[in-house]
Formats: structure tokens, C-alpha cells, sequence
């Protein structure tokens, strides 16, 4: 005890003789950079640094404040880089990437019943999905997406791989009315899903749900079901809704109302549900959606790629409904660039609106974090870089003749940057992709064996 209390002595000593107090050991150091913050004051450091201890931000501040008080086992210098929050893809089928290409320039219900749903029908597999989702990882890593909801089959599989990536997801078990490749019901794919829910409930980077297709692939009971199947575990819901013209003639012709009032009437709105899509709606569905607490999640691009329509993004925003963005599944994009997604939504609502201050540079990029993450319920631990919040962030490189000169960050992050200028991607304080290099996947071994699998998807869909 003598000598500990000597030690200590010793230590105070030193402190005192070198006027500045003992700096504090944390895991990780970014500074130099840009730090956009997207806190509630629209906070920019230029430059910022900030202090990452395990999984989560400690402290935001000037870097001369932030190496004055912290030292860390590994520091990255973001100079001539933006530092943000990584960005949440509210929508996407990540091993749909393993269909890219294969049917394009096709009305959505064409696109699906006469090319994707046969396709799948002959080619998914648990192996599909899990090299599937490898190869999505890696190309949502490399473009600075750290959060993403997911609906597919064989849920399990991308659960494994995205967490094995780093990743945080939000992965729904689809349950659809006709028989699929993981379920030949929709009790089985229920059943598939409870299991799935269980295995994952308390897993500090997956979040389960349950994702019930939509409304005109599931009837009333199996749609009730669903719901009933969230609300017994407390996890999200995730469905398509209101994506087309055609669903919304259905609706009519099968409940005498709207898909987003029957989806109400059934029970399956509410504050943990994220709906996709939200084109087709109502004055009367969007106040259900605030109502509710309903999420919605954008996807700018496949709307406009499969001519479904243009979403009332602006309505849904005055309205102060939940609002988020989407890739969609790289089927339909056909990219997972959230940095795409982020410039298509403000054009897309420029030019349905015929307003070109509809959706500015900072309601995308809004829409791109902190929107993504109250559409997700993580608005807590997400969305932006604060003390207390989890150390999800991405660098972006402004150092390209095209980012250059830069007067405005966030107009460059939404007008200029593409998926390709990200540097680093931090997800729970674990760097997953450094300098452009990756840390938790053999890059080089995903895009082969996506390959070698791309051939026999192209063999068994091709006409005989």
C-alpha cells in the first residue's frame, strides 16, 4: 500500500510540474478532418477532431482540444477529408446484388412476376445469400454505408455476414404468401421467423424483424400475424407499401381503401414499422403516417428506375413524418451508393415539384443520418457524431480536381461526392475500411466467388 501511495504521489507530482492534467487512453483518434456533425445545432468543426472509446464517441471537438486531452492505440489523420456520420440505407435486398443487371427497363409488376420472383424461385439458396450479402458488405463499406434494413430470405445468412462484416443491420425474414425458397407457407416463413428473431434479439450489431412483402402479396390474416409476431418481441416491422399505382387499385378493389389505410386497419403501422416506398399516398395516409409514427423509407432511384412515381418527400417532410433513405436492392438501382441516393431525392423532388429549393442539400443528407436513423428507433445511439452516440462514421476525400475547389461541405457531400471518395468506414468504433483498404473482408475473394456464382444464376435463368 506504501508504495502504491508513493506511486501515486509521484504521478501528482508530475502533473503538477508540467501544469496539464493526464490525458485520457482511448481506443481510437480521428482528426484534422471537416466534422459535419449533424447534431441538432447543425454543428461543423473546420477543422474537428473526435475521441472514440470502444463502441462509442466520447468527446467532439477542435483537434488542438481533443489531443490535449486524449491518446489512443491508433489515430487516423482525416486532413483534406469530411468527417459525418455513416450514413443508413432504410431500405434495400442485399443479396439482390447477385441479380444486378438481369432485368431492366420493366415496370415493377412485370420486373417482379415475369423475371425476378422466377428467378429467385430457380436460384436462391443459402449459399446465394450469404455470398450475396458478402458482396453488398463490401460495396456498402467501401461507399460509406454503416446501417442498413434489409427483407429477404434465408435471413440467417446475411445476419452472419454482416456481422462477421462489421456491419449494423436491421434484417427483416420475409413472409410472403406463395411459396419460396426458405418457406413454403406463411406460417413456415412465421415460424422462420420467430426462430430468427430469438437467435438474434440481443446482438449488439443486429436488430431482427419481421418483414411481411406487402400488402398485395400477403393477405389479411397472414398480414395480421406478422404484426402480432413483432409486437410479441418488441422488434421492427418492415414492408413495401404504396410503392405503385397498380397496389393502390388493388387496395381499393380488395379493402375499399387506400394500401396505407388498410395497412393501419390491419394493425401493422406503428412507430417500429418502416415502410418502403410511400409514393402512392394521400394528404389523408400521410397524417396516418404521422399519426402512427410510421417510418418511411425513400428510394428515389428504383422509383424513377421502374417509372413507379415520385414520393411527396416534401409533404412528408412539412408533415414531420419519419423519413429516411433507401438504395433499394441493387436489382432495381442498381447500385447500393447512398451518396446517389442522397443527390436523386433532392432532383427527383426539384423536379417534381418544379421548386429547386424542394429538398436542399441539407434535407438529404438529414434524410441520409439522423432521418435514417428515427425511421430505424436508434435516433438515440445514431445519426450523428456526439458524445454518448455510437462511433458509427465515414471520411470522405475532397482531395479529386472534381471535389475541388469546396466552398460548402454538405453541397459537395449531396452534389459532388460519390460512393468511391470514401476513405474510412467506422462501424461500433471497429474501423472496417481504412485509407481505402479492408479490414474484415477479403475483398479479392467476395467479388470471385460472387463471380463464380453469377454464372450459374446466368445458366439457370437463361431461355431455353
Amino acid at each position: 500500500m506504501k508504495r502504491f501511495l508513493s506511486a501515486l504521489l509521484v504521478v501528482a507530482a508530475i502533473v503538477a510540474l508540467s501544469g496539464q492534467p493526464a490525458r485520457r487512453r482511448v481506443s481510437l483518434l480521428v482528426t484534422g478532418g471537416t466534422v459535419i456533425t449533424q447534431n441538432a445545432a447543425h454543428r461543423i468543426l473546420a477543422p474537428g477532431a473526435l475521441a472514440i472509446d470502444g463502441t462509442d464517441i466520447v468527446d467532439v471537438d477542435t483537434p488542438a482540444a481533443i489531443s490535449a486531452k486524449y491518446q489512443a492505440a491508433e489515430t487516423i489523420d482525416a486532413r483534406d477529408q469530411i468527417v459525418l456520420p455513416g450514413l443508413i440505407n432504410t431500405h434495400t435486398h442485399a443479396p439482390m446484388v447477385m441479380y444486378r443487371g438481369l432485368a431492366d427497363d420493366l415496370a415493377l409488376m412485370d420486373w417482379l412476376t415475369k423475371y425476378i420472383f422466377p428467378a429467385e424461385a430457380k436460384t436462391v439458396s443459402p449459399e446465394l445469400v450469404r455470398v450475396g450479402t458478402r458482396l453488398a458488405a463490401v460495396e456498402m463499406i467501401e461507399s460509406g454505408t454503416t446501417t442498413f434494413v434489409d427483407m429477404y430470405y434465408f435471413e440467417e445468412e446475411i445476419a452472419k455476414a454482416a456481422f462477421e462484416a462489421g456491419l449494423r443491420g436491421v434484417l427483416g425474414e420475409t413472409i410472403i404468401q406463395f411459396p419460396v425458397a426458405d418457406a413454403k407457407t406463411p406460417a413456415e416463413g412465421l415460424a422462420r421467423a420467430e426462430r430468427f428473431i430469438k437467435e438474434y434479439k440481443d446482438n449488439g450489431l443486429i436488430v431482427p424483424a419481421v418483414a411481411p412483402h406487402a400488402l398485395y402479396t400477403n393477405d389479411k390474416a397472414t398480414l395480421a400475424a406478422s404484426a402480432a409476431l413483432a409486437r410479441k418481441y418488441g422488434v421492427p416491422i418492415v414492408i413495401h407499401f404504396a410503392e405503385t399505382e397498380d397496389e393502390v387499385k388493388t387496395a381499393r378493389e380488395q379493402y375499399q381503401m387506400t394500401p396505407t389505410a388498410a395497412l393501419e386497419s390491419i394493425g401493422v403501422l406503428g412507430e417500429t414499422t418502416i415502410g418502403a416506398h410511400g409514393v402512392w399516398v394521400n394528404d389523408a395516409d400521410i397524417a396516418i403516417l404521422k399519426r402512427t409514427g410510421t417510418g418511411v423509407a425513400h428510394n428515389p432511384e428504383s422509383n424513377m428506375k421502374l417509372a413507379s412515381g415520385a414520393a411527396p418527400v416534401t409533404k412528408y417532410l412539412a408533415a414531420g413524418v419519419k423519413l429516411g433513405l433507401g438504395t433499394d436492392g441493387a436489382a432495381s438501382n442498381n447500385d447500393l451508393d447512398m451518396f446517389e441516393a442522397m443527390r436523386q431525392a433532392s432532383f427527383l423532388a426539384k423536379h417534381a415539384t418544379h421548386d429547386p429549393t424542394a429538398v436542399k442539400a441539407q434535407d438529404a443528407l438529414d434524410m441520409a443520418t439522423m432521418g435514417g436513423a428515427r425511421v430505424i428507433g436508434m435516433e438515440k445511439v445514431l445519426g450523428s457524431l456526439e458524445p454518448g452516440k455510437r462511433a458509427d462514421l465515414i471520411t470522405v476525400s475532397m482531395r479529386s480536381a472534381r471535389q475541388t475547389p469546396m466552398y460548402d461541405p454538405v453541397s459537395h457531400l449531396v452534389y459532388v461526392t460519390r460512393g468511391d471518395d470514401v476513405r474510412t468506414t467506422i462501424v461500433n468504433g471497429k474501423v472496417l475500411m481504412s485509407d481505402r483498404r479492408l479490414r474484415t473482408l477479403d475483398r479479392e475473394q467476395v467479388i470471385a466467388d460472387a463471380n463464380r456464382l453469377a454464372a450459374r444464376v446466368r445458366d439457370a435463368v437463361a431461355p431455353r
